[in-house]
């Protein structure tokens, strides 16, 4: 990879293998070097990198100046080893920027299809109102679901166990007054976002939309997580890919959370991970746990987030963090969620 942009725009190319495999996923861009520039030949090359079709993943081991501000705005993200940087949404401040860089490149060298794309969606999404993104996001999840890599992840996982469908509802509703409580409720399998829970949580939500005598809608989950995800076992069994396309986006609940949000609050505990995380970063409040942490999967299953995560987490923590997570798995701690502005506040979880 190279150490510097300023004269690599041919770079700024995935170089696709006879296989359609991206041969340059990700490029490296040392920010350090353009301290000396002119202001014209920086904004030159942030448009340079805003069209580029790989990953590009500025480096900067000294500190953010001013003049940089357009190369950190064009990057996929930045790793950044000045605790400084902590205030910049766009950089992704590291211990060790070299470890970082290998944990990033070894997550994108697994699955490089998925990762351009993840990259390219999420420069869609921050641009788009919250239909079209999610329009846009449910088209790519739909046909990754038909490519290799997860192809090959549906392989190494095996084939699905058999689980008997609980008697008991998997969403409970309780109605005080003026206000709501959805309680994510099939804790035996960790509040997973199966067909049947996502299809609850639905007419939950519906419900509160439809009446707005209902002034606050809490969402929390049974058991010791808020939601693992998606449920696993039901991962591949889509067979027509255009109507996975459209049932993601007729049936998604996290549409109305997003159109009642200011009356939504989600309270989090233990994991969110992938579809978990997403579905709360919709909400106009997240009060988490101090146990709680976010993961996003997707990428090393050849995926990306599918429940609304490309829109939904960049709104609260901009595309370049969002990115950060979502290319390398990382868990985000609630302390850690609270200073990007993933989750509005950090309490004990309510008796």
């Amino acid at each position: 990879m190279p150490d510097s942009g300023i004269d690599l725009f041919d770079e700024f190319a995935v170089q696709l293998t006879a296989d359609g495999t991206p041969a340059t996923p990700m490029v490296v861009v040392a920010l350090d070097a353009f301290g000396r520039e002119t202001p014209d030949r920086i904004a030159r090359t942030a448009e340079r990198m805003n069209q580029a079709l790989p990953l590009v993943i500025g480096v900067l081991r000294g500190p953010v100046t001013p003049g940089l501000t357009p190369l950190l705005a064009a990057a996929t993200l930045t790793l950044a080893a000045d605790a400084t940087a902590n205030s910049v949404p766009q950089a992704v401040v590291v211990d060790d920027i070299d470890a970082a860089l290998e944990l990033l490149g070894a997550a994108v060298r697994h699955s490089p299809r998925a990762a351009v794309a993840c990259g390219q969606l999420l420069r869609q999404t921050v641009r788009l109102p919250t239909v079209p993104a999610l329009a846009a996001e449910a088209a790519l999840y739909s046909m990754l679901l038909g490519g290799t890599e997860f192809e090959r992840w549906l392989a190494e996982r095996g084939a699905p166990r058999t689980v008997a469908p609980p008697e008991h509802a998997l969403v409970r509703t309780h109605r005080d007054n003026d206000r709501l409580t959805i309680t994510l409720n099939h804790p035996q399998r960790r509040n997973a976002l199966s067909t049947r829970l996502r299809e609850e949580l639905l007419e939950a939500v519906r419900l509160a939309d439809l009446d707005s005598t209902l002034t606050t809608v809490e969402i929390n989950g049974a058991g010791p997580v808020f939601s693992s995800g998606g449920d696993l076992d039901e991962f591949g069994t889509a067979t027509d890919l255009v109507a996975a396309y459209l049932v993601r986006l007729d049936r998604a609940p996290w549409r109305i959370i997003d159109r009642i949000r200011d009356r939504v609050t989600v309270r989090a505990h233990g994991a969110c991970i992938g579809a978990g995380a997403e579905v709360a970063a919709f909400a106009g409040t997240v009060i988490a746990a101090p146990d709680t942490y976010f993961a996003f999967p997707e990428l090393r299953m050849g995926l990306v987030p599918g429940a609304g995560g490309t829109v939904s987490v960049p709104r609260r923590i901009g595309r370049w963090r969002a990115a950060w997570l979502m290319l390398t798995e990382q868990r985000l701690t609630a302390a850690a969620a609270l200073e990007w502005g993933m989750v509005d506040a950090v309490e004990q979880t309510r008796s």
